[in-house]
C-alpha cells in the first residue's frame, strides 16, 4: 500500500471541495426549476455549451491553451462523454420525476462507485477498510439528513431513481479516467471536456428535443439555466479539476456527500431555515464518513 493512500488532504483542498459542495448543490435546484419547461437533452447542451464559451473567453489566451486543447482532444472527449454528457442527461432525465433532494441522495453514491472503479482500474488508490466505512457513514448520513418523507420514494417511478444512480456510476469511471490530465491546468481541461461534451449534446438535441419548436421559457428559467451554465458547471468543474489533481479520484468523489447538507446549510443561512436533531446527526455521520474516507480516522501507530 502506498503512502499516497494513507495521506489526508490539506486545509486548503478541503476548502476547495466544500465550496465545490456548495456550488454544486445549487445544481439540482436550478436543474429542477429549467426541466419543467426544457427538454433534458437541450437543458444539459444549454448548460455545457454556455459554460464552454464562457470558459474559452476567460481563458482562451493563456499559453498554449488550444495547442493542449488539440494534443489532448481524444481524452477530452472521453471526459466530455462520461462526465457531462451521459451524467447531466441521465440526472435531467430522473428529475423530470424526483425531487432534487432524492436526486442528490442518489448522486451521493458517486464515492462508492469510484471507490470500485479505481479498486479495478488503478493501482494507487486500492479499496480499504477506512474507505468502505467511510461510503457507509456518508449514505447513512444521507438518508437521516434527507429524511425518508421528504424523498417522496414510493411516489418516484423506478427508471427515474435508476438514471441518477447510473449517473453516479459514469461519474465513478470520470473521477479514475480524469486522473490522466494531472498535468494539465484545470482550466484547460474544464474548458476541453465542455467543449468535447457541447460536441456531443448538439446532434443529439437538434434530432431528440427539435428545440427550435420550443416557446421562449420564462425569465426565471432562463435564470436557472445560466446559473446552472455559468456557475455550477464552468465554475464548478474548474475547481473539481483541480481538486483531482491534488487529492485524487476518491477525495474528488467526496464533494457528492457534500451536496444536500450544502443545500441545508444555505437553506438555513438565506431562507431563515432550521435545523433538526435529526438533520444534525445526519450531519455528524457525514462529517465522520469524510473523515475516514481522508484516513484521518485511521489509528497512527
Amino acid at each position: 500500500m502506498t503512502a499516497s493512500l494513507h495521506r489526508s488532504m490539506a486545509p486548503a483542498t478541503w476548502g476547495l471541495l466544500i465550496l465545490l459542495g456548495f456550488v454544486w448543490g445549487g445544481s439540482f435546484f436550478f436543474a429542477r426549476v429549467a426541466v419543467q419547461h426544457v427538454p433534458p437533452m437541450t437543458l444539459v447542451l444549454f448548460r455545457v455549451a454556455l459554460a464552454a464559451i464562457a470558459l474559452h473567453l476567460a481563458f482562451g489566451r493563456m499559453p498554449g491553451f488550444y495547442q493542449t486543447l488539440s494534443a489532448r482532444w481524444r481524452e477530452l472527449l472521453v471526459m466530455g462523454l462520461i462526465n457531462n454528457a451521459i451524467p447531466f442527461t441521465l440526472i435531467f432525465a430522473g428529475q423530470t420525476k424526483i425531487g432534487a433532494g432524492l436526486a442528490s441522495i442518489l448522486n451521493a453514491t458517486t464515492p462508492l462507485w469510484a471507490v470500485l472503479v479505481a479498486q479495478v482500474f488503478t493501482t494507487d488508490e486500492k479499496i480499504s477498510t477506512a474507505k468502505l466505512v467511510g461510503c457507509a457513514l456518508g449514505l447513512a448520513g444521507m438518508v437521516m439528513l434527507i429524511g425518508p418523507a421528504a424523498l417522496g420514494i414510493a411516489d418516484s417511478p423506478l427508471w427515474a431513481k435508476l438514471a441518477v444512480v447510473g449517473a453516479a456510476v459514469s461519474y465513478g469511471f470520470a473521477a479514475s479516467f480524469g486522473k490522466r490530465f494531472r498535468d494539465v491546468s484545470p482550466r484547460i481541461t474544464a474548458t476541453g471536456q465542455l467543449t468535447a461534451s457541447s460536441l456531443i449534446m448538439l446532434p443529439l438535441a437538434l434530432a431528440v428535443d427539435q428545440p427550435w419548436t420550443m416557446e421562449m421559457p420564462p425569465a426565471p428559467v432562463i435564470g436557472a439555466i445560466l446559473a446552472l451554465a455559468l456557475i455550477s458547471t464552468a465554475f464548478a468543474y474548474v475547481i473539481f479539476f483541480r481538486v483531482l489533481s491534488i487529492a485524487g479520484a476518491t477525495s474528488a468523489s467526496l464533494v457528492t456527500l457534500l451536496v444536500p447538507p450544502a443545500a441545508i446549510l444555505l437553506g438555513i443561512v438565506f431562507l431563515g431555515e432550521t435545523l433538526s436533531l435529526t438533520e444534525a446527526m445526519g450531519l455528524g455521520l457525514i462529517a465522520l464518513g469524510l473523515l475516514s474516507l481522508d484516513n484521518r480516522l485511521s489509528i497512527k501507530r
